[in-house]
């Protein structure tokens, strides 16, 4: 075999073909030849950079910081959306709860309805229950300044409760002409997270990640 005739074996070879000549003589030729010894070394390694030839990857990284801000908006929003919904529960419960104040304390205060033993004092206190009623409304209106009135709820709520168990304790009340104490608590309460969820931060969803990236 000629020197070409072997090259053109040893290519064949390389490409997985059928070189028409045994492995034996081709590796024989190729060790005693200088000539295509180096032909086959250059050969081998024009085969290896092809076949390891780098493939083109597209950038996939402004897609995906893409979605992931369009994901943080989408959470964003839903977050967002059950504060509201959260706020506007409780605004209604603080508002229902004004008007039964109110309904329970200006008949005794306009009406003297109820009143037996001691009308002053009774008048006195409904004047103090519209005027918490009042503020009870003032909050459900402008729920960002219900923190301001939880405070006195609180202390009203705590007293009340302290003075009945106290009462009961003596024996001086029954524990059904207490329970209506409760409301104050309740009230409190509903003050209380009204007030804390008007005062967490109405973020809107920012568009700067997007507009790095888009």
């Amino acid at each position: 075999m000629t020197c070409d005739d072997v090259r053109a074996a040893l290519s064949a070879r390389l490409d997985g073909e059928d070189p028409l000549a045994a492995p034996a003589v081709l590796d024989a030729h190729a060790e005693s030849c200088p000539g295509c010894r180096a032909w086959l070394t250059r050969a081998e390694q024009v085969t290896r950079l092809v076949r390891v030839q780098a493939v083109a990857v597209p950038n996939l990284t402004a897609s995906v910081l893409t979605a992931v801000a369009a994901d943080s908006l989408a959470a964003g929003r839903t977050r967002a959306a059950a504060r509201a919904a959260r706020r506007q529960v409780l605004r209604v419960a603080v508002a229902v709860a004004a008007v039964a104040q109110l309904a329970i304390a200006l008949p005794v205060l306009l009406a003297g309805l109820g009143v037996t033993v001691d009308p002053h004092t009774s008048r006195e206190m409904a004047s103090f229950d519209v005027a918490l009623a009042v503020g009870f409304a003032l909050a459900a209106w402008r729920p960002e300044r219900a923190r301001a009135f939880v405070p006195v709820a609180l202390v009203l709520a705590v007293c009340l409760a302290g003075t009945s168990a106290v009462d009961i304790a003596n024996s001086t009340t029954a524990l059904v002409h207490e329970v209506g104490h409760l409301a104050a608590v309740v009230q409190a309460g509903l003050l209380w997270a009204l007030g804390r969820v008007s005062d967490e931060p109405h973020r809107r969803p920012s568009t700067a990640l997007l507009a790095r990236h888009g």
